[in-house]
């Protein structure tokens, strides 16, 4: 299911001079997409390549809507880098599609699942392969999103446009940090890799970044924020890592004493991400069941 825009309302204008030239550009710029599409499914010597795994990207589901509007909008960026490559999408949970009824859609085909989810936990290790193993697609499941380089890259550029000067003065630079505000999870794994992800970004504005949750685990946002203050970090951002908006990045922003980045949501770096994750799974021996990546 992709986002689809509005149509456009031509009834109230006149068609410009070079109106006609842009619908026939748009036309072609169609027909060559299709044909490229259409090629890259026949090899040199005229037969036909297999088709590649779809791409099941597997995200939590919310409540808040503008979450499903913001996956859908970033899977349609994954199909314009990747036009051959059928990609769908699945839910865990209060969203629909609901990951089984997408699986079961796809019958007995080859899928990849990869998790729009930022660090190990539950869901990776148990719930996504389980629903996996109960459909008929042969599947193999990729690793979290997190951590990786590209998410730095995100977080980094979500910061800047919440404000976060690239340039600063010493005196500024000892008053800053940043809580790296994630989600939480009872598993261990899951601290490790946001923690991991901390010290990244951390590298990456020469400041301290400390990881903190909205639930489930410690410390929580405002007790990062207390802990900082009380060693002179006065100036102290609050970088949003989740996926989308919801409650969780809506609570973290609001604690926020000075500037909150928002989710990372269709940033650039997540398309490319889950396609390298999708590529790492597809590179690996097929299995009978479903498998985990590694991270």
């Amino acid at each position: 299911m992709t986002a689809s825009n509005p149509p456009r309302d031509e009834s109230t204008t006149l068609p410009g001079p070079g109106a006609h030239l842009d619908s026939t550009a748009h036309i072609m710029n169609r027909i060559s997409s299709q044909l490229a599409r259409q090629l890259s499914l026949v090899s040199l010597d005229g037969r036909r390549r297999p088709e590649p795994p779809a791409l099941v990207v597997v995200a939590h589901g919310s409540r808040d809507p503008r979450a499903l509007s913001t996956v859908r909008a970033l899977l349609d960026e994954v199909r314009e880098l990747r036009p051959a490559l059928p990609v769908h999408l699945g839910h865990i949970e209060l969203n629909e599609p609901l990951l089984p009824d997408t699986l079961a859609a796809l019958g007995d085909r080859e899928a990849i699942l990869v998790p729009l989810l930022l660090s190990r936990g539950y869901h990776i290790k148990r719930d996504i392969p389980e629903m996996a193993a109960e459909s008929p697609v042969r599947a193999r499941v990729a690793g979290a999103l997190g951590p990786h380089p590209l998410l730095v890259e995100a977080l980094y550029t979500r910061l800047v446009e919440a404000g976060w000067r690239t340039r600063m003065d010493e005196p500024t630079r000892r008053s800053s940090a940043v809580v790296l505000a994630a989600a939480g999870s009872r598993d261990p794994e899951s601290k490790v890799d946001t923690s991991r992800t901390a010290q990244l970004l951390a590298n990456r504005l020469g400041v301290p970044v400390i990881p903190a949750y909205a639930t489930t685990a410690a410390p929580t946002v405002p007790d990062a924020l207390r802990a900082l203050a009380t060693r002179g970090r006065t100036r102290v951002a609050v970088a949003s890592y989740f996926t989308a908006p919801g409650r969780f990045a809506t609570e973290s922003a609001q604690a926020a004493p000075w500037i909150a980045s928002a989710p990372l949501g269709t940033h650039p770096a997540m398309a490319s991400l889950l396609l390298h994750r999708y590529d790492q799974m597809a590179a690996t021996p097929v299995t009978t069941a479903p498998e985990l990546a590694s991270a």
